[in-house]
C-alpha cells in the first residue's frame, strides 16, 4: 500500500510527466494497431534486397523530389505520397510483383502501403527505417 501512495504522490508532484508518459505510450500502441491493421508486413534492407532479387520486387519511393534526388534506391520508382491517390494506375503493371514503399523513415510508406491494398496489390511491404536504414546498411544509393 505504501508503494501506491508513492506513486500517486510522484503523479501530483509531476504530472506534465506523467501526461507526457502516457501520451507517448498512446501513440506507440496506435502506431502498433495502424501498422497490424494495414495487413502490411515491414522488412528490413537485406530481406528488402532478398526479395528484390529472388522475385524482382518494385521499390516505390513516395518521398518528395527533393528528398528523392539527395539520394534513392536504384531503379525505383518514384511517386511523391500526396500524388500516389491519383498515379495508383501508374504501378498496375507490377501488380503480380512485390512492392516495397518507403519513405525517410518507414512512417510514411506504411499509408502507401494500404493504399495499395486497396488498388489491389497483394505482396505490398513497407522498408522498415526507410532510406534511414538502407543507407545504414551501407546499401547503394542512386542521385540520378
Amino acid at each position: 500500500m505504501a508503494d501506491f501512495a508513492r506513486i500517486i504522490e510522484f503523479i501530483g508532484n509531476h504530472p506534465l510527466l506523467f501526461v507526457a508518459f502516457f501520451g507517448t505510450l498512446g501513440l506507440l500502441i496506435g502506431s502498433e494497431i495502424s501498422r497490424r491493421l494495414s495487413g502490411m508486413k515491414s522488412i528490413g534492407p537485406m530481406e528488402a534486397t532478398q526479395l528484390s532479387n529472388r522475385e524482382d520486387a518494385v521499390f516505390l519511393d513516395i518521398r518528395e523530389e527533393v528528398e528523392y534526388r539527395a539520394g534513392h534506391i536504384p531503379e525505383s520508382i518514384h511517386i511523391p505520397m500526396k500524388q500516389l491517390p491519383d498515379r495508383v494506375a501508374e504501378l498496375n503493371k507490377h501488380k503480380g510483383r512485390p512492392v516495397i514503399a518507403y519513405c525517410r523513415s518507414g512512417s510514411r510508406s506504411n499509408s502507401a502501403g494500404s493504399l495499395l491494398k486497396k488498388h489491389g496489390f497483394e505482396n505490398v511491404y513497407n522498408l522498415g527505417g526507410g532510406i534511414m536504414a538502407w543507407q545504414k546498411a551501407n546499401l547503394p544509393l542512386s542521385r540520378k
